[in-house]
């Protein structure tokens, strides 16, 4: 008779590979024979080891998020710095431009107590020298006499009656402008004509 033969079960005891009511009436099943709770599926890991990937996936994202922002506050720390290196160049490199304008002024000075009359020669060169400077950095001296008076350009700082010309022109430059438009160091001090 063989092993697994079914007639070879002991009386009264059901095959233990056979599925059918025990003593009391309950079905048997292989895995859950003789006790209330049932395995798990097959492939399927268990919700705790889950939990665990997951926790271990977000907190490596969260260090590769923390290394990304320390890396950006440390680039923009490096750009801050350069610019303001940059900046301080540029202002430095500016100042040194206006120094040839002061050496010319100590020259004409210099002259002026050998030759006084030297003296408005070597400082009109000087003022060319100051307004060719102010020009190359883009805030050229402004001619407005005899222009419209323009609240963008000119500040009005006095009238005058004037019947040969219309009202509102520019008939006296009082302190000149520099630059214009956006580009504007400040507007030119000016006197307008008004109707009588």
């Amino acid at each position: 008779m063989s092993e697994h033969d079914p007639a070879s079960a002991p009386p009264g005891r059901p095959h233990p590979e056979r599925a059918g009511p025990d003593q009391d009436g309950f079905e048997q099943t292989g895995a859950g024979r003789g006790g209330p709770e049932q395995a798990a599926p097959e492939g399927r890991p268990d919700r705790a080891e889950e939990l665990e990937a997951l926790v271990a996936r977000l907190e490596q994202r969260v260090a590769e998020l923390e290394d990304q922002w320390l890396r950006a506050l440390a680039e923009l720390d490096n750009m801050r710095k350069r610019a303001a290196r940059e900046a301080e160049w540029e202002r430095a490199r500016m100042f040194r431009e206006w120094l040839p304008v002061l050496d010319h002024l100590d020259l004409a000075l210099q002259h002026a107590e050998a030759e006084p009359a030297s003296l408005a020669e070597g400082v009109s060169a000087v003022r060319d020298q100051a307004l060719a400077l102010l020009e190359r950095y883009g805030y050229a001296r402004q001619d407005d006499a005899g222009a419209g008076f323009d609240p963008a350009r000119h500040e009005a700082v006095g009238a005058v009656p004037a019947a040969d010309v219309p009202s509102g022109t520019v008939v006296g430059v009082v302190r000149p402008g520099y630059g214009e438009g956006d580009h504007q160091l400040r507007p030119a001090a000016v006197i307008v004509s008004k109707a009588d």
